[in-house]
């Protein structure tokens, strides 16, 4: 009975997993949020984030990414590989997606950049259907469990598809702003034999701005000191976010900040304008940039145990002067 209840949970949830994982530190580690990142510091990086959320619950939601990427200066281009999984605890739900990036710069003023790229990736979802115990399955006469069923459902072990998305983005020495829309083919994730649930496209449009407050008060503390302002609004299907906060960073090697996540299309009168806060915290030491944030929710789902996440970023030249680093996308 408890893995035929446990049935019916993951039908529910079928639905909440169609929603891209978002991560807290996306202004931290912009890999997660936009592909035209891929080599825009112009040398060979490598990262990972690991995302834990629900602590507290039954739903214990574990995410991670993983990235590396390049840049040929001769061509002008990125090329890099990312990879992304989330487990569900209760469920068994595993999400498994590959990504191969490419971006390209284009300099299209004295100061400005533009960077258009494409990503394509092939996904995997895995529900675990084939530890649960249907009805027709039990015989009640003798005791024993049959391996075979005749349930209409069907439901699928697992459902592979391929996925294509394309991002770009406009730089200055001190600020961005991007545009990122994913599952352009709208790919089956349906996990029953004949069925069709097309993925929801994924819109964001992200930016980081620089705020020269700082710059009329001419100290040595002012002149380590950059402030930023944070903004990103996402839509997928009848999910929308915008997350809006503001960034410290101290001398290139300390940086602090805070956003806060807001609901700006209700969808019905019970949902709550504000949904969650973020804090995170970040700290470069040689070519090595590690980051940790916490959310705070501030909905009704109490002792949730909140969302931790980690980062770490590695990278391979950090001679800045070489790369005459004016030319890259600004980002902690």
């Amino acid at each position: 009975m408890k893995k035929i209840t446990l049935l019916f949970l993951v039908l529910a949830s079928v639905q909440g997993y169609t929603q891209d994982v978002i991560f807290s530190q996306n202004f931290l580690v912009p890999e997660t949020l936009n592909t035209s990142f891929t080599g825009a510091i112009r040398s060979t990086k490598v990262g990972a984030v690991y995302r834990s959320q629900w602590r507290n619950t039954a739903f214990k939601t574990n995410s991670n990414f993983a990235f590396f990427d390049t840049w040929f200066e001769g061509f002008k281009t990125g090329i890099g590989v990312s990879f992304l999984n989330q487990t569900e605890s209760a469920s068994n739900y595993t999400f498994n997606q590959v990504n191969f990036n490419y971006a390209m710069a284009f300099q299209i003023s004295d100061t400005w950049y533009f960077r258009p790229s494409i990503s394509a990736g092939f996904g995997m979802k895995n529900y675990g259907f084939q530890n649960l115990l249907l009805e027709d399955q039990i015989n009640l006469n003798n005791s024993t469990i049959n391996t075979a069923t005749i349930d209409p459902l069907l439901l699928s072990e697992q459902r592979n598809f391929f996925d294509f998305s394309s991002s770009i983005l406009f730089n200055n020495e001190d600020s961005w702003i991007g545009l990122t829309v994913k599952h352009l083919n709208k790919p089956n994730i349906s996990l029953t034999e004949n069925g069709n649930v097309p993925l929801d496209v994924f819109w964001s449009v992200h930016t980081k701005y620089y705020l020269p407050f700082l710059e009329n008060y001419r100290t040595w503390f002012t002149n380590k000191s950059k402030l930023y302002l944070l903004s990103n609004f996402m839509m997928q299907g009848k999910f929308n976010r915008l997350d809006v906060g503001t960034q410290y960073v101290f001398d290139d090697t300390f940086s602090f900040g805070v956003t806060v996540a807001t609901s700006p299309i209700k969808n019905n009168a019970n949902t709550s304008f504000i949904n969650s806060i973020s804090t995170f915290a970040g700290v470069r030491w040689q070519g090595f940039r590690f980051g940790y944030s916490y959310d705070f929710n501030t909905t009704e789902l109490l002792n949730t145990g909140g969302i931790h996440e980690f980062s770490v970023s590695y990278d391979f030249d950090i001679n800045i002067r070489a790369l005459d680093r004016y030319k890259c996308v600004p980002f902690f």
